[in-house]
C-alpha cells in the first residue's frame, strides 16, 4: 500500500510506542540466507495470516506475532491496482506475479532482503500510516547503522538516499493482521529494474547499499541483523528465533 500525501501536506513523521511494561516477542523465520520462490512465500504468509486471524476470533490456538526474513528469485510483483503501463516491455525476463498488496510495479531478487512481518496491530497501534511509517523508520535506522543517511520523501513512501530509493515498502491488512512489509536493497543487480518503472515512479532512480557504499560493504548477513535488531526496537519487541517445532507447521510449502 504505497500512501500518497496529498499536496502541500508534510509526510507524517514516524511516533514511538509507550514504553511497555511487559516484554513482548515476535517470532522470526529468518531465510535470508537461500532464495525462497516469491509464490511460496506468499502462501507461507497468508497461511500464517489467516491462522492469526482465526486464532484473534477465538477459532484457534494462540499464535504470537511473526517476521519472515527472505531473498525471493528475481521476480516482478504488482499490487492490486498496478498497471502494466509500468512494465517497460512486452516480455519481462522474470516471473510476474500479481498481488494483493498496495501499491504498484517492484522487483525483488537476489541481494534484496524482504521483511514480511505478520503483526496484530491492535497490539501495537490501529494506525495503517503509523505502521508504514515504522517500516520506514526500520530501513531508515538500519540505512543509519551502515553510515547512510536514509530519509523519507514527501508524498511518497519508502526509505530514500540523496533522492534514489534504496526501500519499498508495500502492506495488506486483514482485521489489522498485516502482510508484505518492506524490500531493503543491499546488493541486488540494480540493471534488473530497467524493465519496469520502479513503483511507478519514473523520474527517482534506485539505488543499494553496495552502489552507494561499495561491495564490501554490502554484508547480507550483517544487514539482516541490523534490521531485525531495529525492527524490535521500533516496535518494542524481543526478536527471537522461531522454535523448530513452529518450523514444522509454518513452513511446509518451501522449497529447499
Amino acid at each position: 500500500m504505497h500512501l500518497l500525501a496529498s499536496p502541500g501536506l508534510a509526510l507524517p513523521s514516524w511516533e514511538p510506542l509507550p514504553a511497555r511494561t511487559a516484554a513482548r516477542r515476535v517470532h522470526v523465520h529468518n531465510r535470508w540466507d537461500a532464495p525462497i520462490g516469491y509464490a511460496d512465500a506468499l502462501e507461507w504468509q497468508r497461511r500464517l495470516r489467516d491462522a492469526r486471524v482465526q486464532s484473534l476470533r477465538g477459532d484457534g490456538p494462540s499464535l504470537p506475532d511473526t517476521l519472515l526474513l527472505v531473498q525471493h528469485p528475481p521476480v516482478y510483483t504488482l499490487g492490486t491496482a498496478s498497471t502494466l503501463d509500468n512494465l517497460r516491455s512486452d516480455s519481462v525476463p522474470f516471473e510476474l506475479h500479481r498481488t494483493e498488496r498496495g501499491g504498484e510495479v517492484t522487483y525483488h531478487g537476489p541481494g534484496q532482503l524482504v521483511l514480511y512481518p505478520i503483526l496484530d496491530l491492535r497490539a501495537y497501534r490501529q494506525d495503517v500510516h503509523w505502521y508504514m511509517r515504522s517500516l520506514e523508520e526500520v530501513a531508515l535506522r538500519t540505512l543509519g547503522s551502515l553510515g547512510l543517511p536514509g530519509e523519507r520523501v514527501e508524498g511518497l513512501t519508502g526509505a530514500w538516499v540523496d533522492g534514489a530509493k534504496v526501500c519499498a515498502i508495500g502492506v495488506k491488512l486483514s482485521r489489522w493482521v498485516t502482510m508484505h512489509g518492506l524490500a531493503l536493497n543491499v546488493c541486488p543487480d540494480l540493471a534488473h529494474f530497467g524493465h519496469i518503472v520502479p513503483c511507478g515512479i519514473a523520474d527517482r532512480p534506485v539505488t543499494s547499499v553496495a552502489e552507494l557504499l561499495g561491495e564490501d560493504a554490502a554484508d547480507l548477513r550483517e544487514v539482516q541483523r541490523l534490521l531485525l535488531r531495529h525492527f524490535g526496537d521500533v516496535f518494542s519487541v524481543e526478536v527471537v528465533e522461531a522454535s523448530e517445532g513452529e518450523e514444522e507447521v509454518d513452513s511446509q510449502v518451501l522449497i529447499s
